[in-house]
Order: structure tokens, then C-alpha cells, then sequence
């Protein structure tokens, strides 16, 4: 199965078992505050490196990860127990919230125009069957609504240790294990290059 077809059945996969996120931002807004706000930044604009970004992901995005936190699909000690209150409706509502905040990019540290990680982004790597990022996310990170989530001024070193778990296997939420197939074929120096390359997209 070549990866256009992967990534047809992954979106496939993500609209069958994935209900449209319609959640109220305004709902959120104490959720937000009290508890995601420490690791995540109030406004989604995470200042830790190792925690992810959330303004303006896509809602259905942060809705099913959420929703795979709180079920074990999507392993993780820390957002296990941040979840394990919430209702369905308040995940919807925290997909919504989050992507209504505006997001602030980052800037790239050394893998920005002509550099190997963005040649790994919008060319992916031929000789070992890598495809480009931008395929699913986008030239500008900006990914594809439901299916695939924005990438662009995400942290890197985030961005390093998500690829690193789906190499590993640790995470194994991915649809057709499409991530999984990726992060497999790519060295440690190539996610350095291609996170830092994403770290700096606007």
C-alpha cells in the first residue's frame, strides 16, 4: 500500500470513528483556566517546550485526543488524570475553545530556508520511502481540518518526542498507523531538523 493510499484510509478511519467536535468555547473557559492553563498557557500558547501548543488546532483535533487520553487509546500518566473528570461535551468544548485562540508562531533555530528539515517537510525523504509533511499538514503547517492537525510554530522539541513515541510505538493513536510508518523511517537527526523546521513555520 503506497502512502496516498495510507492516508485515505486514515482519513477513512478518522471520520468514521471521529464525532464532529461542536463545542461551546465559552463552557470552557474555567476548565481552561484552572486546569489546562499551567501546562498549556490559559490562551493555548504553551511557554514549555515540552508541552504542545493547542491555539488554533483544529477542535476535532484536541477533541479526540482528549477523548483517546481518557479511553488509554492515547497513553499518557499526566493528561490521564487531567481527563479522567471530563465529560464528553467538556472535551468538545475545550476543542472549540483552543481553537479559537490565536496562535503564536516560534522561530526555527537553524533548519529554515534551504535546510535539510525543510527539505524532509516539503520533500520528505525519497530514498527511504519518507513523504513530505506537507503532503497531510500543509506548506505552511497549517493542516487539514479534521484530518490532520496543525503543525506550524509547534514546539520542538514536542514535535521531536511525539515522533520519537511513534517510533517507538509508545503512541499508537495514529489512523492506519500512518504516523507510526513515518517515524520509523526517519533518524534521530531527521526529526531534530524537521521539528525545528516546524517550530519556525507562520
Amino acid at each position: 500500500m503506497n502512502f496516498r493510499n495510507i492516508a485515505l484510509a486514515a482519513i477513512g478511519l478518522f471520520l468514521a470513528t471521529s464525532a464532529q467536535a461542536a463545542g461551546d468555547p465559552a463552557k470552557a473557559t474555567t476548565i481552561a483556566n484552572q486546569v489546562c492553563a499551567a501546562c498549556h498557557g490559559a490562551d493555548g500558547n504553551s511557554m514549555i517546550p515540552l508541552y504542545p501548543k493547542l491555539a488554533g488546532q483544529h477542535p476535532e483535533y484536541i477533541t479526540k485526543q482528549l477523548k483517546n487520553f481518557k479511553s488509554g487509546e492515547r497513553n499518557n500518566a499526566i493528561m490521564a488524570g487531567m481527563v479522567a473528570t471530563l465529560t464528553p461535551e467538556d472535551m468538545d468544548n475545550l476543542g472549540a475553545y483552543f481553537a479559537t485562540q490565536a496562535a503564536k508562531g516560534g522561530t526555527a533555530k537553524s533548519n529554515g530556508k534551504g535546510s535539510v528539515g525543510e527539505k524532509i517537510y516539503k520533500g520528505g525523504i525519497p530514498g527511504v520511502g519518507v513523504p513530505a509533511c506537507a503532503s497531510c499538514h500543509g506548506p505552511a503547517g497549517a493542516g487539514i481540518p479534521v484530518q490532520f492537525p496543525r503543525l506550524a510554530g509547534q514546539h520542538a522539541d514536542y514535535t521531536v518526542a511525539q515522533l520519537k513515541s511513534f517510533r517507538a510505538g509508545q503512541r499508537a493513536n495514529d489512523a492506519a498507523k500512518m504516523m507510526r510508518s513515518v517515524a520509523a523511517k526517519l533518524s534521530d537527526e531527521d526529526m531534530a531538523a524537521v521539528a525545528d523546521y516546524i517550530q519556525g513555520l507562520k
